[in-house]
């Protein structure tokens, strides 16, 4: 089957008539409709499939093992709230793409090749990004994982229980996670990837390689105040929560521009959220993304110092948590270097995180591809990459495999 094909049949899952956004969520019917397109994918290639208790699945041409490590490619499938098209389903359609296409050059890999689809990338429902890769690498443990909960209060583990996964155990072990991603089977992991600004676009090249990811984190602000009245209330006479609130996003609009680094006030939640009323409470959640960890330390501390300032002259208090912080990823150099020279492709860092960034600190050789986006916008209904760019990167991704397997 055709890369058009495929992507014709996957595009409409999870997306909105209105909107043309997709909502993709993890353990929803939009996204285990997209999960069962990737099954149907596999056996259409006579594919073995390996599934964790969480959902992550990986398809096999040949059988990896110690004395045979294999090359992972994949990516994910699900996406953030009124997110686009290519942002995960891209490097999941173009590895079966590529497959196909070492198929027709009567390619036989003599390593096998597996393709990968890790679940809840985004953590558009749960506060981690990432967090399949993370369970199916052995990086965070079931046990950290399962109280985490959604924007509805609902524990993951509760979730769980009604979905199936593929698996026959059950999520209970940290050991039955790891069993999907055994490291002494996984000699290298490549993940294609459209890319979410428009660096390519400047070099006027279809694909480049990438270098690192930025480290980044996600923050919540918990502002407290006073709820009154509206009309009554004097000026002078408010604790306002949202105020502090207002000059806290104002305040990291100014750290992030003055020192070249990123944040982002993305999210807000207001209690109890009347239009005639003072709020007692508003929460805010901080996307923040630096050069480096020491640039990051600086650019959360000067923002919370501020919020922290304005709240003493507001009346108010806030108080911070972290609720993930992901480390500089450094992708290796060698195999970087390796699949870009002889193509002459760009190597340039990304401040997007990816499940390639896990597999990485993971301790698995690894490496990105990016994809050509002309308009730079991501994790919105305009994302998008041209069907000829999008074809180069099947192309480059079957290059590298015939290389690397």
């Amino acid at each position: 089957m055709t890369f058009e094909q495929m992507w014709a049949d996957l595009a409409p899952v999870g997306r909105s008539t209105e909107t043309g956004g997709y909502l993709r969520q993890p353990f929803t019917a939009a996204e285990e409709e997209a999960q069962a397109w990737y099954a149907e994918e596999c056996a259409r290639r006579d594919l073995t499939v390996s599934t964790d208790p969480f959902g992550n699945h990986v398809a096999w041409w040949g059988t990896p093992s110690a004395d045979d490590p294999g090359v992972l490619v994949g990516s994910h499938l699900d996406s953030v709230r009124q997110g686009g098209a290519y942002d995960g389903p891209l490097g999941v359609v173009s590895s079966f793409a590529a497959v196909d296409l070492l198929r027709s050059r009567g390619f036989e890999p003599s390593r096998p090749i597996g393709i990968a689809s890790f679940r809840e990338e985004e953590g558009s429902r749960f506060p981690l990004a990432c967090l399949g890769s993370r369970l199916a690498s052995g990086v965070l443990a079931w046990e950290d994982a399962r109280e985490l909960r959604d924007r509805d209060g609902v524990a993951l583990a509760d979730v769980m229980e009604g979905v199936s996964t593929g698996s026959t155990t059950g999520v209970s072990t940290d050991h039955s996670l790891r069993s999907l991603l055994d490291h002494r089977a996984i000699g290298t992991f490549v993940e294609l990837h459209v890319e979410q600004g428009r660096a390519l676009a400047d070099l006027d090249q279809p694909v480049g390689v990438a270098s690192m990811i930025w480290p980044h984190g996600r923050y919540r602000f918990d502002f407290t105040g006073r709820p009154d009245h509206a009309g009554t209330t004097r000026m002078e006479d408010r604790h306002d929560p949202m105020l502090t609130y207002a000059m806290t996003v104002l305040a990291a609009n100014k750290q992030a521009r003055v020192s070249g680094q990123r944040a982002t006030f993305g999210r807000v939640d207001v209690d109890p959220g009347s239009t005639n009323g003072i709020p007692g409470r508003v929460t805010g959640w901080l996307d923040a993304r630096a050069e480096s960890p020491e640039a990051l330390a600086a650019l959360v501390e000067a923002i919370s110092r501020q919020a922290g300032d304005r709240a003493d002259r507001d009346g108010t208090a806030v108080r911070l948590t972290a609720e993930s912080v992901s480390g500089a990823v450094t992708f290796d150099e060698d195999l970087a270097r390796r699949l870009a020279e002889p193509h002459g492709w760009p190597v340039l860092p990304t401040q997007a995180g990816h499940d390639a960034g896990i597999l990485s600190g993971a301790g698995v050789p690894t490496a990105m591809l990016f994809v050509r986006n002309p308009t730079g916008v991501s994790h919105s209904p305009e994302e998008h990459a041209p069907m000829e760019d999008c074809l180069a990167g099947v192309e480059a991704l079957a290059d590298v495999l015939e290389e690397l397997a």
